[in-house]
């Protein structure tokens, strides 16, 4: 396996983790609260929209792009998109951003169910079937859009898909055995280095694909190939960490 496919596949599991984790603390509560019988049919579903958003943006991408436009255009997302998460990852670690904590959200999903009337359709209790198939839907085009962008870009869409059913595999057997929320999961050291790999790859793959405007329209090469890919994680990483430290020496000290 080359470090390309070891970071892909590193960043597919990590990424979908943080997701699905996110996902299955709604789909417990759901299930906890309201009826396991809905809140299992709204999941059901969701995947079901998310595997055809999957085939119908993948074949999309790859038919309609050339190597070099679709390196520019997934690379910039990705920059973007890791950039994001990268942005919230630095802010919690300064102490800036409240850390996100499964526990907290779990209850206040808990209580949201309470609340909630009793709507009944199809059989189901919408509620449930609702914010289940919601919460797996939104997390999962997160999952779905990492799952191309590395897949396509790197011709290697099985293995990205691999690390995402892994991931997922995971977070469900360990959510069954424990029957309660992931809070022992280090979500957000997850987020940080998610972003991180995020960026990098998001940079290595934007810059081939500035090739589309040259000449030959040819993607451009890094000097030392896909090693580049290692000193662009370097450098996120200590622009990072630098960050963190700036923004914890200029925030006001506590009362």
């Amino acid at each position: 396996m080359t470090s390309s496919q070891a970071g892909l596949l590193t960043a597919v599991f990590l990424a979908s983790a943080v997701e699905f984790v996110e996902a299955f603390t709604i789909v417990l509560a759901m299930g906890v609260t309201r009826e396991w019988r809905s809140a299992l049919w709204g999941t059901a579903a969701g995947i079901a929209t998310l595997i055809a958003v999957t085939a119908v943006a993948g074949y999309a991408l790859v038919r309609w792009l050339p190597e070099s436009a679709l390196q520019l255009a997934v690379g910039t997302l990705l920059l973007i998109f890791g950039l994001q998460w990268l942005r919230k990852a630095i802010l919690r670690a300064a102490g800036l951003k409240t850390l996100h904590d499964e526990e907290q959200a779990f209850h206040q999903e808990r209580e949201a169910a309470l609340r909630a009337s009793r709507d009944q359709r199809l059989g189901l209790d919408w509620f449930a079937f609702v914010v289940s198939f919601k919460a797996v839907l939104l997390e999962g085009l997160e999952v779905v859009f990492i799952v191309i962008t590395f897949g396509v870009n790197a011709d290697s869409v099985p293995l990205a898909s691999a690390g995402a059913a892994a991931a997922c595999v995971l977070v469900l057997v360990s959510g069954a055995i424990l029957h309660r929320p992931l809070a022992r999961v280090p979500e957000n050291t997850l987020k940080f280095a998610v972003g991180l790999l995020l960026a990098t790859f998001g940079t290595f793959w934007s810059v081939e694909g500035l090739g589309v405007v040259t000449a030959s329209r040819e993607s451009l090469e890094w000097p030392g190939g896909e090693l580049a890919i290692l000193v662009l994680l370097a450098v996120w990483s200590a622009v990072s960490c630098a960050a963190v430290m700036a923004l914890r020496r200029a925030a006001p000290e506590p009362a």
